[in-house]
């Protein structure tokens, strides 16, 4: 299972989480948002190695997500609005892609995008908003999701043993305000996630992502 933290927007926290042992870093390019990263002022961004760097994006031109992408050497897209399911070719199967986890079966939606990127359950905007995932029905076999939304320290394990994910996403639960990272909660988030794994008895007979 992956491990993202997203929302970084100082080169101290993201090495802060890199060395917590984040798979992921995550970045947002979506104009107005509190974690709003200036591509044009964060070359920073391209130096950093040891995690996999993902640009989130929201109701952008896709002219302009592939530019910022190949500026700042992002490895993965996430695509966080209401952007056609078509640019999915153009931006590749390792992109991240935001479904809405209630209704009446998310999972649809998922099984619709499988195969062409990797689906993100997250019920807010990168606004921290919890979601209770006791009540998402079980996953599928065999389909692979990530999970964000709300999660923190202190409850990412409980959603892990209930999903079952290939990726968690946390910004809010690991912050001491908006955009600047709190690394004692970074590293206890990340230890919480990889405990979890561990204690979760997942299916070894499932294909990984």
């Amino acid at each position: 299972m992956l491990v993202k933290i997203c929302g970084l927007t100082r080169p101290g926290d993201a090495e802060a989480a890199i060395e917590a042992g984040a798979d992921m870093l995550g970045f947002v390019f979506a104009p107005g948002t509190r974690r709003f990263v200036d591509p044009t002022t964060a070359v920073w961004i391209r130096d950093l190695r040891g995690a996999e760097k993902v640009g989130v994006f929201r109701d952008s031109e896709l002219a302009s997500i592939i530019a910022i992408r190949d500026l700042l050497g992002l490895d993965r897209v996430q695509l966080h609005g209401e952007e056609p399911d078509s640019w999915l070719d153009a931006l590749g199967p390792e992109t991240l892609r935001r479904v809405e986890p209630r209704g009446a079966d998310p999972w649809q939606r998922a099984a619709m995008l499988s195969g062409l990127c990797l689906p993100l359950f997250d019920p807010g905007a990168g606004d921290g908003v919890a979601f209770d995932w006791k009540g998402l029905p079980p996953r599928p076999t065999g389909l692979w999701v990530g999970i964000a939304g709300g999660l923190t320290p202190e409850t990412v394990a409980e959603a892990v043993t209930r999903v079952r994910p290939a990726m968690v996403d946390v910004s809010t639960g690991v912050e001491a305000s908006p955009g600047i990272k709190d690394p004692e909660r970074v590293a206890a988030f990340v230890a919480a996630a990889r405990s979890a794994v561990e204690s979760a008895a997942l299916d070894h007979d499932e294909d990984t992502p």
